[in-house]
């Protein structure tokens, strides 16, 4: 079968489309034939050995897949050959077929693309463990969403919204704000980009805070970092809760006495060993996911589809920070 490799730690141009082994369903695994894999910000980290994962070379990455059930691996129970189906999994998804757990597939309903499902469950799962499990999002308070117009951030508008939140959405263009807009998002706010000096960053701040409000914001959703997190916080309400999500523009330094004279929460969100760690409640989350996906509530944006010989424009595109929603590979 064909996959898209990593064969040495570097940028998508380390990338080489091979012929491989094709995989077997081992106990409690299902092998699929990927039709579609999102892309996502650890495969840019994972090919360069900047996350914490590091498979052996060589290895193709890819953690969101879209397809058709091949096999049924032994001890599992409820699938069948030919089933569709989303999953997660560590990397692997850039390639023809791919075994995943059973535990971490679902369903896709038949009224939906794969390359839809595939831009589903990572963005959106994380998203809504961070809202309603660690920011403990209500109705009517404010929620502040960061690179809004990326694949978590627009899941975060969308989510927020069905939550009966205020968002503010806090993106890096026109363009993105356009996005942020088009999702649902109450306000928008466009940011110039880091690194900021001092005057700068009180700048930013100040942006934010006629943003959300004199309140302040209840929720502060954060995927990118580096000196966004600071004025971003120095906006947060009495009481807040800030979710750390990611790191694509640097890990910040925040000043803790903002902390302190805000009260506030400064929460990590770790979805992938939440789910591992409670399968059960992350179940939940995803029946909730397509309910209200189907209800139209919540709709995956995917703005890109690419063939598998160029997977690696994708993770550049997406490592550039210039992608909106969701970039998909399409296969087979």
């Amino acid at each position: 079968m064909k996959a898209m490799l990593s064969i040495a730690p570097g940028g998508p141009e380390t990338l080489v489309l091979s012929e491989v082994a094709a995989p077997v369903a081992r106990i409690g695994e299902l092998l699929v034939d990927v039709r579609a894999c999102a892309i996502n910000y650890p495969d840019v980290l994972i090919i360069e050995d900047k996350y914490q994962m590091r498979p052996e070379r060589p290895f193709a990455p890819g953690c969101e897949v879209a397809g058709v059930v091949a096999a049924v691996g032994p001890e599992v129970e409820g699938w069948s050959v030919g089933d569709r189906v989303v999953a997660t999994i560590g990397h692997g998804g850039l390639a023809e077929q791919v075994a995943v757990p059973a535990a971490m597939a679902f369903p896709l309903p038949a009224e939906r693309d794969f390359a839809g499902g595939a831009a589903l469950l990572l963005t959106y799962a994380t998203t809504i463990h961070a809202l309603l499990d660690r920011g403990r999002l209500r109705s009517g308070e404010t929620l502040l969403v960061l690179g809004a117009a990326g694949g978590v951030g627009l899941a975060a508008i969308g989510l927020g919204k069905a939550h009966g939140a205020r968002v503010v959405a806090a993106v890096s263009s026109e363009a993105k704000a356009d996005a942020a807009r088009a999702a649902g998002a109450d306000a928008v706010v466009v940011y110039p980009r880091a690194p900021f000096d001092k005057d700068q960053s009180k700048a930013v701040a100040a942006m934010f805070k006629a943003a959300v409000g004199p309140g302040g914001a209840d929720v502060i959703y954060d995927p990118v970092g580096g000196d966004y997190a600071e004025p971003a916080l120095r906006a947060i309400a009495w009481e807040g809760r800030y979710l750390v999500v990611g790191f694509p523009a640097g890990i910040p330094k925040l000043p803790l006495n903002l902390t302190l004279l805000k009260s506030c929460d400064v929460c990590g969100v770790f979805w992938g060993a939440f789910a591992m760690r409670d399968p059960a409640a992350n179940r939940a989350h995803v029946d909730t996911l397509f309910r209200l996906w189907a209800q139209g509530r919540i709709d995956p944006v995917v703005t890109e589809r690419f063939a598998l010989a160029d997977a690696g424009r994708a993770i550049a595109k997406l490592g550039s920070r210039d992608a909106i929603g969701k970039l998909v590979v399409e296969i087979g």
